[in-house]
């Protein structure tokens, strides 16, 4: 019998969707949105390029020629023809979401809100944290959460994947984050050269940090970026299906079952993605991690929550 805390049915983690339900009374969507914003890897002030996998910054789903309200307004549309309840929250997807002047931020947050957001997303960079823009999120009149690019702890990775930043900028711009407003890190499974341990010992470190959310996403190799090239030259193995699982669940165990699993596999660009093909099952990955809980009779937390009651 699944005995998990954060649980209403016979999930072992802790899943965004019961996050909703028991935060906001019911479901909650996200409205990508593009507000134009550029990234210090990307304009020459960290590098160029931006990461080896970067593809648009994440920016495929959204439209960024029209207004940041008009943009909002056309995906509450969309989500309400199905959904006509649902809270919807802004989610600032592309790029670096807090480099521009405080201005500029106060501005597109205070449009996307005024068009009628329940909350606000805001994607962005370490090394793009202030005091400054710290104090304005928390002082907007809807929820945010500020999702932060982490993908991992290791610092050769980080280098090898053109990140331009290390994981001590991380930790200093979580610093300022926590306690302030929601954060959600992201973490990267199958970066280059990356082994199983090494992918442990990312969860184990960010576990330790206990933020409000993670997403776990799976390296795609997306057609054009410059990992595809290394792919194509022989130079990259993505992850099997087998595992990533594994992987996963093993991930989860080191992770505190407070927080949030926001995403447990991400979604590439269908028309764009070049591998690992299996990755578009996404049922299949999802009913995977399931089935080897149940197998390895484990859950989120598992050691991370012991270890805790032994200190």
């Amino acid at each position: 019998m699944n005995r998990f805390i954060y649980s209403d049915d016979n999930k072992r983690y802790h899943t965004l969707y019961y996050h909703n339900l028991h935060t906001y009374g019911g479901r909650v969507f996200k409205a990508a949105i593009d507000a134009g914003f550029s990234c210090p890897n990307i304009d020459g002030s960290k590098g160029r390029g931006g990461c080896v996998f970067c593809a648009g910054g994440s920016g495929y789903f959204t439209d960024g020629a029209l207004p940041v309200a008009e943009q909002f307004r056309r995906e509450e549309k969309r989500i309400r023809v199905k959904y006509p309840t649902a809270k919807i929250i802004a989610y600032l997807q592309a790029h670096t979401n807090t480099y521009a002047p405080l201005s500029e931020l106060e501005r597109v947050y205070t449009e996307i809100i005024n068009a009628g957001a329940a909350g606000l997303a805001v994607a962005t960079r370490a090394d793009c944290i202030s005091v400054e823009t710290v104090r304005l999120l928390a002082s907007l009149r809807v929820p945010v959460t500020v999702e932060l690019g982490l993908q991992t702890v290791h610092n050769s990775t980080a280098e090898k994947i053109n990140r331009c930043h290390s994981y001590e900028d991380f930790l200093a711009g979580y610093s300022l984050l926590h306690g302030q407003v929601r954060v959600c890190v992201h973490i990267i499974n199958g970066l280059p050269d990356e082994n199983s341990e090494m992918m442990l010992e990312t969860a184990r470190q960010l576990g330790g940090l206990r933020p409000d959310g993670i997403k776990i996403h799976l390296l795609h190799v997306i057609r054009g970026t410059p990992l595809h090239k290394i792919y194509e030259s022989g130079g990259y193995t993505p992850m099997t299906k087998e595992q990533y699982i594994d992987t996963v669940v093993r991930q989860l165990e080191l992770i505190p079952a407070k927080t949030v699993i926001e995403r447990i596999t991400g979604d590439g660009d269908r028309a764009s993605l070049a591998a690992p093909l299996w990755s578009t099952d996404k049922i299949s990955v999802l009913g995977g991690i399931d089935k080897r809980q149940r197998e390895l009779e484990t859950w989120q937390g598992k050691y991370y929550d012991r270890d805790k009651q032994r200190t």
